[in-house]
């Protein structure tokens, strides 16, 4: 997908955390109001190594994640990470784009 917005208009917000409170808390709470707000033009979540997991067994956490991603804030998660937690399908489930990334 090619953007049109400038670098300054987009947030990439790494979510790389197995704490829960660090999802709700913090980056969650950040990512849906930087949209709701428009602080930014174009956001991205980026679901990377541990929060993988605890965001395929949590189901508060995936009901948050819906109203992020109803909002409007793209979604997506590293493949080497989710293949390596193997939940690539369940993010996908989600509405998660599982790809590589480096």
């Amino acid at each position: 997908m090619e953007s049109t917005a400038k670098s300054s208009d987009r947030l990439n917000v790494i979510w790389s955390s197995a704490d829960r409170e660090v999802a709700l808390k913090m980056v969650f709470m950040y990512t849906l109001n930087a949209k709701r707000l428009e602080w930014w033009e174009e956001i991205r979540l980026v679901i990377w190594g541990p929060s993988a997991p605890l965001l395929c067994q949590d189901a508060e956490l995936q009901a948050v994640l819906a109203e992020i991603r109803d909002a409007g804030v793209e979604l997506t998660a590293c493949k080497a990470c989710s293949d390596g937690y193997g939940v690539s399908d369940q993010l996908e489930r989600l509405g998660v784009a599982v790809q590589y990334m480096g």
